[in-house]
């Protein structure tokens, strides 16, 4: 195997648009080489590539590389996804729910890797956009169910205590792959990273609030992201920024 060559055709094809090809590529590796040697290239590939591969999850099909992406290199691409600058959180939520609850994995070693990176609480604060007032009413109440929560808006001390009381749902209540079970492995597994993304999710409300939404805070972040529509049909991926790959790394 020329492994500098495979990760030059695969960059390559990244940069061209055909994530569908530089998978298959990879593929075709860990069938004739095995598993070993997808994960040499794996490892040299920049965080921005990898992205463009897992963040394309097909829940019809089983991705050899979502199977195979250390939760180090996960972290990396989670934490630089926002340069797709999708609005929806489709992407974002899909890969990390096909990655973190993947067969045989540990949930949290992802979860703690992300959370050991600048960014990650904001990338899982985006995870969790859509489901803002129950993720809050969890932090305060220990459920999901808004109708309990008396709206009281807890100070951080106050949530991390809370974070570290005793769960009121057992796990196998809310083990479905989703957000509610990253959300209850996040609160008892890893409290101080969940207060903080709660803390980076009530910033966001406000914003909303305030009447700013969620492109201007978008494009006051970063001038290089290119719209979701092209990278959803294979016309682009986000170029990686210097100061981007370093934080990430």
């Amino acid at each position: 195997m020329n492994t500098l060559a495979l990760i030059a055709r695969t960059q390559s094809l990244i940069a061209a648009g055909d994530i569908v090809a530089a998978e298959s590529a990879l593929v075709e590796l860990a069938d004739a080489e095995g598993d070993g040697a997808l994960m040499v290239v794996l490892e040299q590939l920049p965080a921005k590539d990898v992205l463009a591969i897992i963040r394309e999850y097909d829940n019809s099909k089983e991705s050899v590389i979502n199977l195979m992406v250390t939760p180090e290199m996960f972290a990396r691409a989670v934490v630089i996804e926002k340069q797709y600058k999708d609005l929806t959180r489709t992407h974002l939520r899909g890969m990390v729910n096909s990655v973190i609850f993947r067969e045989d994995g540990d949930p949290v070693a992802f979860l703690i890797a992300i959370g050991d990176l600048e960014g990650g609480s904001e990338a899982l604060a985006d995870y969790f956009s859509e489901k803002w007032s129950r993720i809050e009413a969890f932090a305060r109440t220990g459920t999901f169910d808004t109708v309990e929560d008396d709206g009281e808006m807890l100070s951080e001390t106050a949530l991390l205590s809370l974070a570290y009381a005793p769960p009121k749902l057992e796990l196998d209540e809310v083990a479905d792959q989703d957000w509610m079970q990253l959300a209850w492995l996040l609160r008892h597994e890893c409290p101080d990273l969940f207060t903080e993304t709660v803390l980076v999710l009530r910033a966001k409300a406000r914003a909303h609030d305030l009447g700013l939404d969620e492109e201007e805070e978008a494009a006051e972040e970063d001038d290089g992201k290119v719209e979701t529509g092209d990278t959803d049909r294979g016309k682009a991926t986000p170029a990686a920024r210097d100061d981007d790959e370093e934080s990430a790394i």
